[in-house]
């Protein structure tokens, strides 16, 4: 409750920030843990971009219904 009313009081610009420091932070560990860049390197490309649908596909669906 306390989570979702404080994100509702965020814009554009914070939520951009928000995942602009996600994907820092990620890049981050695979630069300082070589193992976890092994791992990247070793996964099938297409895995990735199968679970980039996954995740995308409500949100792209919420903002082109309306």
């Amino acid at each position: 409750m306390f989570f979702n009313k404080k994100i509702k009081n965020w814009n554009l610009w914070d939520i951009g920030l928000t995942k602009l420091s996600v994907v820092a932070f990620v890049l981050l560990v695979l630069a300082i843990w070589p193992a976890a860049m092994d791992w990247v390197r070793s996964v099938n490309p297409w895995y990735f971009f199968i679970a980039f649908v996954i995740f995308a596909i409500k949100p792209f669906y919420k903002f082109f219904k309306q």
